[in-house]
């Protein structure tokens, strides 16, 4: 389980194709202090450490995760949002975050507030998921409130900590993102579809 705040920014060294599957080799100030078998959030996608080395850690993508996210488009010296598990102690300072991506978002506009930047993502509504003025949203990995919604798009204001200290700051028109909706707005959306289902058969 994640919280949605970033620890690091990671950068892609490696990409190596095994079939499949996709192996990549990441530089980031916290790589030294991972553990083979440990799980970290890569732009909002939880993916295991399978091997490290002079402070690089490497990961692998399956075939569904590259079709499911933007893991399919990195490129070497690409920018990553990383986040470790977490612990047990620990503040929840952004909201439950899984590292299950549930869809990939484009960014349609980037526009800079007095000194803040306010960004707005369109979505395939058809997949039936659902954002809220004022809920919670994970782009990227990063936990962000939503400031306004529509059925197929949301914006976000971004301050300037998190345009610092996010992969935020790399982010143009066009760019393509990984999105998990709020877990406990999935779970109201579900019970609310089996209710409608068993209503419709009785």
């Amino acid at each position: 389980m994640f919280t949605g705040i970033i620890e690091a920014l990671g950068r892609v060294e490696a990409i190596v194709h095994d079939r499949e599957n996709v192996h990549f080799t990441l530089s980031s100030a916290i790589s030294s202090e991972l553990k083979v078998d440990q799980s970290v959030s890569h732009n909002g996608v939880c993916l295991t450490v399978v091997a490290l080395s002079n402070g690089t850690h490497t990961v692998t993508a399956i075939h569904e995760t590259l079709l499911k996210t933007n893991l399919g488009s990195w490129e070497v010296g690409q920018v990553v949002n990383l986040e470790r598990c977490m612990p047990a102690q620990g503040r929840f300072d952004g909201h439950i975050v899984q590292g299950h991506v549930d869809q990939t978002a484009i960014c349609t506009s980037v526009v800079e507030e007095h000194g803040s930047w306010r960004y707005r993502f369109a979505f395939d509504a058809s997949k039936g998921n659902v954002v809220v003025e004022k809920g919670s949203i994970c782009v990227n990995g990063v936990s962000l409130t939503v400031v306004d919604a529509a059925a197929d798009a949301f914006s976000v204001a971004i301050i300037p900590y998190t345009f610092e200290h996010t992969n935020f700051h790399a982010l143009a028109e066009g760019a393509v993102v990984n999105l998990e909706f709020d877990i406990l707005g999935k779970y109201i959306q579900r019970i609310l579809q089996q209710q409608g289902a068993w209503n419709s058969t009785h």
